[in-house]
């Protein structure tokens, strides 16, 4: 058992959108992400995400609403929910979210991550 710095795992990598493992317990990830702009709408159909701000702001676009995460902020949201995340710059993010869950749900485009690493 070790302790977990998120600050020094947030360093360790640049890339955007590009979530990285940190973490895992009972069938869940735990990551962390950096964001800036928009992702792309998408839905996860057996999953819930939780997004948890660090650094930045968050708006969580739904196809009827938008909810503004600042920092110290989360949300869940539900399995089966269509939703597009945007962040501003500089935006970090704890998300937590079944193991194998797919970056992008059933949408398949230029940000999807298919090889999620530990670091």
């Amino acid at each position: 058992m070790e302790k977990i710095n998120l600050q020094q795992k947030l360093g360790l990598f640049a890339e955007t959108w590009t979530p990285k493992i940190i973490g895992a317990l009972n069938g869940q990830e735990v990551k962390v992400a950096k964001l800036e702009g928009d992702f792309v709408w998408h839905a996860h159909e057996d999953e819930d995400e939780l997004f948890l701000v660090l650094e930045g702001s968050l708006v969580m676009k739904f196809p009827d609403h938008d909810v503004k995460l600042d920092v110290g902020e989360m949300l869940i949201v539900p399995r089966g929910v269509e939703h597009m995340p945007v962040a501003a710059p500089g935006t970090s993010v704890l998300l937590f979210e079944p193991a194998g869950t797919a970056h992008t749900g059933e949408v398949v485009s230029e940000r999807t991550v298919n090889n999620q690493e530990w670091i």
